[in-house]
């Protein structure tokens, strides 16, 4: 269970850290070519990131808790 533990944090900060590096770069290339040199797109982009990883970091640790259903049609 620890293993498992750590493989999921492992995962989950590199997978954080790429997505930040990713929206810092996009937004640094927004920056430069498309808003003049302006600071929002850097913030921006690396917000999205960070916040994606996040989200992908909260599924992975409640993914033995979910409870999968199916829907049952009525006739």
């Amino acid at each position: 269970m620890a293993d498992e533990h750590g493989r999921k944090w492992d995962r989950c900060l590199a997978d954080t850290a790429v997505k930040t590096a990713t929206g810092l770069g996009v937004g640094i290339l927004l920056s430069v070519f498309f808003f003049k040199r302006r600071t929002w797109p850097i913030s921006l982009g690396s917000g999205f990131g960070l916040g994606m990883g996040y989200s992908n970091c909260q599924h992975d640790f409640r993914l033995p808790y979910l409870i999968h259903g199916r829907m049952v049609k009525d006739q």
